[in-house]
């Protein structure tokens, strides 16, 4: 039996990836079983954020895909990179090569495959990366602020603001975008900035009338760069016309969209970056922030000098202690965490365990009061305002802890007419694919309530107040009393339940749990039995990449050229 054949009926392989393989064979019927096998499993990997394959790596592939099955036999690995370096689909290529040819689907760098369409994404986001930093203007054309909740990256911000527009040396004001991964993001970005530019006025540490310069209204990337149903208005050949881009919550951006954004971007005008490495990756392919902070961490990396980490807290929550928490999630420190979590030694953090049953009793308890009291609220603005108030996170989709199980027990528990499947005052829903018609994206979260006439409405924040929609013409979504923990990335909610399934999990890792953690602002009540954290503190949510080693220092190269028409450092 062929690898190819043995890896497709042990269910190892998607439809995709099997058409792939299938696809060179028919192209060149030479092609052989094992160089198949292998770009069957490099595409594999992309369902898994993985943007390449170590090949010597692949059992680990296997695990995530089924940690209790025995998976196929493969190649001897010597033998298999000998039989792919001879293959015509494949370039063999360094991490600074420039692009491959097109013809070539495959590319081996060192023991790692990856599809060409991938590995041309990260050269392509590495050449635009460098080019920032390396063709003149320095780290006035790029700027990286990374840090944990709580120590400052939205104050740096708004410092950057204040000081790109009080030094811009043009008459006319500049054009200036606030972005972010998703609608909620972008909303929570916009909010905390005007948060900030408030407190530091009334510290007296910015003069109102440049605070009121600062612009506060932020948008999706998505619709910064103009998607159209063949791709992206902004790119290369036509760039974004603002000055400076800041970007929020690049954790949740992909490997793809990083790289069209940087390409967007003019490259005359300033870029800023900021997010949490620690939080979870994207639910796409690629672990881009992460790579980044990997290469700027290497001595001579041009990425180096741009970056800005922050890592003392410096938001005090007299409520909650979850920063410290957080960061013993962070490190793994299992034993003080759970010491911690016993001797109930975090403020605001409440540490229950039990079965399904005792799971559920605690939503009746929490949850469905919480959600009952949305519905009286004085108006649709207060409500969306209240609903912010509580959120039951989940670390999965399905099951009896997941997120669509959750929401169908306070469903009923609301609505007990039509157990909770129809459509009644006070229903949180969530959007679930971008609608650029209606402009509503996924990640929005909307409330039904009754209009004027007293017909109900599916109504979400806007740049003008709350927008009604007839729940019969929504984009495609889902209740939204209970989220996984990536559909909550870049909200927060005053109160937090955060519930773990009741066994361990491959999905379970310390960023998922870090990330649940740190949606709170006063209260988290964490539902997790002992050997479940146990799992997720000893679990990394790697993604195999090529990225960082792209962004190393590079062999010696031909002079420069001119430099930016963006002088001098606009953010000092």
């Amino acid at each position: 039996m062929s690898v190819l054949h043995a890896l497709w009926a042990g269910g190892w392989l998607r439809a995709v990836d099997h058409a792939l393989a299938l696809s060179l064979r028919r192209a060149r019927e030479e092609t052989p079983d094992w160089v198949q096998a292998a770009a069957a499993l490099a595409s594999r990997a992309l369902a898994h954020g993985h943007s390449r394959l170590p090949l010597a790596r692949a059992g680990e592939l296997f695990a995530e895909i089924d940690s209790e099955r025995e998976p196929p036999a493969l190649p001897a690995l010597a033998e298999w990179l000998q039989v792919l370096r001879a293959s015509p689909w494949v370039q063999v290529a360094e991490a600074h090569d420039a692009r491959v040819a097109p013809e070539r689907v495959l590319v081996l760098e060192g023991e790692a495959l990856s599809l060409r369409r991938y590995r041309d994404y990260e050269a392509r986001l590495a050449q635009a990366l460098r080019a920032r930093v390396e063709g003149g203007g320095g780290s006035a054309r790029l700027r990286f602020v990374t840090g944990g909740p709580g120590t400052g990256k939205t104050t740096q911000v708004a410092g950057l603001l204040a000081s790109f527009l009080a030094q811009w040396p043009g008459a006319e004001p500049p054009r200036i975008a606030l972005a972010a991964p998703t609608g909620k993001a972008a909303s929570r970005l916009a909010e905390s900035v005007r948060e900030s530019l408030a407190a530091q006025v009334e510290r007296g540490t910015l003069a109102p009338a440049l605070a009121a310069r600062v612009p506060t209204e932020a948008s999706t990337l998505h619709r910064l760069l103009g998607w159209q149903r063949d791709g992206f208005r902004h790119g290369r050949e036509h760039p974004l016309p603002q000055q400076l881009v800041v970007v929020d919550e690049a954790s949740m951006i992909d490997l793809a969209m990083m790289c069209r954004l940087l390409e967007a971007v003019s490259p005359e005008a300033a870029l800023v970056i900021v997010g949490d490495p620690d939080q979870l990756p994207s639910v796409d392919t690629g672990d881009v922030l992460a790579a980044l902070c990997e290469a700027s961490e290497q001595p001579g990396s041009p990425l180096r000098p741009v970056r800005q980490h922050l890592q003392h807290p410096h938001r005090q929550r007299p409520e909650v202690e979850v920063d410290r928490l957080a960061r013993l999630v962070r490190d793994g420190e299992a034993e003080a965490l759970l010491r911690g979590l016993d001797e109930a030694a975090f403020r605001g953090v409440h540490w229950r365990q039990g079965n399904e049953a005792a799971l559920h009793a605690l939503l009746r308890e929490q949850a469905v009061p919480a959600y009952r009291a949305l519905a009286a609220a004085a108006s649709v603005e207060d409500a969306l305002l209240a609903a912010r108030g509580f959120r039951v996170l989940c670390a999965l989709r399905e099951g009896p802890s997941g997120a669509q199980a959750l929401n169908a027990l306070v469903g009923a528990e609301l609505d007990p007419a039509q157990a909770g499947e129809g459509w009644y005052r006070g229903r949180l829903v969530l959007v679930t694919e971008n609608s650029y018609r209606q402009q509503l994206f996924n990640g929005d979260i909307g409330i039904a309530w009754p209009d004027e006439r007293g017909e109900l409405r599916v109504w979400f924040d806007g740049d003008g107040g709350p927008r009604p929609w007839l729940p019969a013409a929504l984009p495609a979504h889902e209740p939204a009393f209970a989220l996984t923990v990536h559909k909550a990335q870049g909200s927060e909610f005053e109160r937090v339940l955060l519930a773990l399934p009741e066994r361990d999990a491959r999905v379970l890792t310390r960023e998922l749990l870090y990330t649940g953690l740190t949606r709170c602002r006063r209260e988290v009540t964490l539902w997790a039995s002992e050997d479940v954290l146990r799992g997720a503190l000893a679990r990394r949510a790697a993604r195999w990449s090529g990225l960082a080693a792209k962004l190393a220092p590079a062999p010696p190269s031909p002079p420069a050229g001119p430099a930016s028409s963006v002088q001098g450092d606009l953010f000092s």
